[in-house]
């Protein structure tokens, strides 16, 4: 028996990286997946893969920065399936770099609405969803710099440490309702999101650097965490946060 059996997961952010190896891992383990994100291409390449595989799949296109597109994601998850048992808010940008006083009014915004107004507007939708069976599993993607500043990045860091916070509330208003909500924090990923920082050697190595494991974690790696906090195996982790980053925050 798998660990999802006739249970339903939205994934945000499901088209690449940590997203897209969470909905493999979810379908594996006998979920029904609803593979979200705004690269249509992406999403439907995912779906596809896993429909390949025998897995029950759907795409929906959402722009999770906007509150209408996280309500239409929710609904057409109850029309395809009937019921919402878990979801990975993941979607998410790196954003502007810049240092704090030079940094665009745009740039924060933007980062500020896609990583963190993003996972309030999903999880607005969600709960009810899961309230009406009783309810579910929330995993949100948080980050290591939900706990630690890092120069240059002032509104991802801030949209980070936001959604470690907006977890732990709305952990302890809906955990004796059946719904366990945690976060997790990774470290620095070998995703699409890193990707042009990975291009230049130096900055490279320095991001190793930063890891006392000595390498960048892998998107299986942390999916396999997301997993674990969606399963029943978790069923006493409310609230909490878990960082999965070679060793980064022990310095």
């Amino acid at each position: 028996m798998t660990l999802f059996d006739g249970k339903v997961a939205i994934v945000t952010g499901g088209g690449s990286g940590i997203g897209e190896a969470a909905c493999h891992l979810y379908a594996r383990e006998g979920a029904k997946v609803v593979v979200s994100d705004l690269n249509e291409k992406r999403g439907n390449e995912v779906t596809q893969a896993i429909q390949k595989l025998k897995g029950d799949a759907i795409f929906v296109r959402a722009d999770v920065s906007n509150p209408d597109d996280c309500q239409a994601m929710v609904d057409a998850t109850l029309e395809k399936y009937g019921r919402l048992d878990i979801a990975f808010n993941n979607a998410g940008i790196g954003g502007e770099t810049n240092l704090t006083a030079d940094y665009s009014i745009a740039g924060w915004q933007k980062v500020i609405a896609v990583n963190l107004s993003s996972v309030f507007y999903c999880m607005k939708y969600e709960i009810p969803a899961m309230l009406k069976t009783g309810g579910g599993a929330i995993v949100n993607m948080a980050s290591i710099l939900g706990q630690v500043g890092f120069e240059n990045s002032p509104a991802y860091v801030a949209a980070k440490h936001g959604v470690v916070g907006l977890t732990r509330t709305a952990a302890l208003e809906y955990s004796k309702q059946g719904i366990q909500i945690n976060s997790v924090g990774p470290g620095f990923i070998r995703t699409p999101l890193i990707s042009g920082l990975e291009q230049d050697e130096q900055v490279r190595n320095h991001l190793i650097s930063l890891h006392p494991l000595g390498r960048l974690g892998e998107s299986e790696e942390v999916a396999e965490l997301v997993i674990w906090l969606s399963s029943e195996k978790a069923s006493f982790v409310m609230g909490a946060y878990y960082p999965i980053d070679g060793g980064y925050l022990a310095r």
